[in-house]
């Protein structure tokens, strides 16, 4: 067969990377692996500083699918992932985190599936939930198969039963993308980034559990409470405390709902619930307005 007659790639693999030598190979290892091939994968380094880019390199060297970009400078997690969309040109994408691992079969169930019906956005699989060393911990279910044609129903269907956010890690199409303001810089961005793309296409769940997600200390998953660590996690290089966390969370909601095409009822339907959810989070959004007011006036 010669070269030119060769179909170009269906799919990006985007793996966002930052410091994770101990797991990135099993993680890249496990997309190589996939039954569908015909794919190419962008590693996007965002400044490791410890031997993560000469295992990322090494893949490099082994397989012509892998391309290896590194970031300048670190810009943190969610500019990390919104670099590895911009890298991207193909119909799909399928953002992968560096600690976690797929089983064989998840791509080829899902380009099978969307390539099936265009009015899917999203295809994803059921989770396994491993610890540092990938043992089985436990088996999670979620109840975001999102398959109707209104979208203010899944946009209901996200903000009303999300809770651990893996959909946007299953494979996605691109132009549906395209229509979202990708993630924004504050913790949570996953969840407003995976309502914003239930206004422009279904959510398909495969009902095999295809994805095994590591939760450990180092992990974007673990739960922190500490301020400056969540800051270096999502503002690297510009360390920072995180101003409006809270209202940024409600805030991308909104403007998920402003910039759609949907109506007016619609509209106000889904800004109502919006609405609630602050009412719910008042203590915090409060908070946050007299925190906002005193730090300036410490400084003075």
């Amino acid at each position: 067969m010669s070269a030119s007659s060769v179909a170009p790639p269906l799919v990006t693999i985007g793996i966002p990377v930052y410091n994770s030598e101990r797991h990135v190979a099993q993680s890249i290892e496990s997309l190589l692996a996939q039954t569908y091939t015909n794919f190419v994968m962008v590693i996007c380094d965002n400044a490791s500083t410890d031997g993560t880019a000469a295992i990322c390199q090494r893949y490099v060297q082994q397989d012509p699918r892998v391309r290896y970009h590194r970031n300048p400078v670190n810009i943190g997690m969610t500019g990390n992932f919104n670099r590895v969309f911009e890298l991207c040109n193909t119909k799909y994408l399928k953002w992968s985190t560096a600690d976690d691992f797929w089983a064989d079969d998840m791509l080829a169930d899902a380009v099978r599936i969307m390539e099936a019906d265009s009015s899917i956005a999203v295809c994803y699989p059921k989770v396994i939930i491993v610890d540092a060393d990938g043992r089985e911990e436990g088996r999670f279910e979620d109840q975001l198969h999102l398959m109707q044609d209104d979208p203010v129903e899944r946009f209901l269907g996200v903000i009303n039963h999300i809770q651990l956010v893996n959909h946007h890690l299953g494979l996605l199409r691109t132009d549906c993308i395209r229509r979202t303001t990708l993630f924004g810089k504050h913790v949570s961005a996953d969840t407003g980034f995976s309502a914003e793309l239930s206004l422009y296409g279904k959510y398909y769940q495969v009902n095999k559990h295809q994805f095994f997600r590591r939760f450990h200390a180092d992990s974007s998953s673990w739960k922190r409470t500490d301020e400056e660590q969540q800051a270096r996690r999502f503002h690297a290089a510009n360390v920072r405390k995180l101003p409006f966390n809270t209202w940024r969370y409600h805030w991308a909601f909104s403007r998920a709902v402003f910039r759609s095409p949907l109506g007016a009822a619609a509209k106000l339907r889904l800004l109502g619930r919006i609405g609630r959810g602050m009412f719910w989070d008042r203590a915090a959004l409060a908070s946050e307005v007299f925190d906002g007011w005193s730090r300036p006036a410490a400084k003075r």
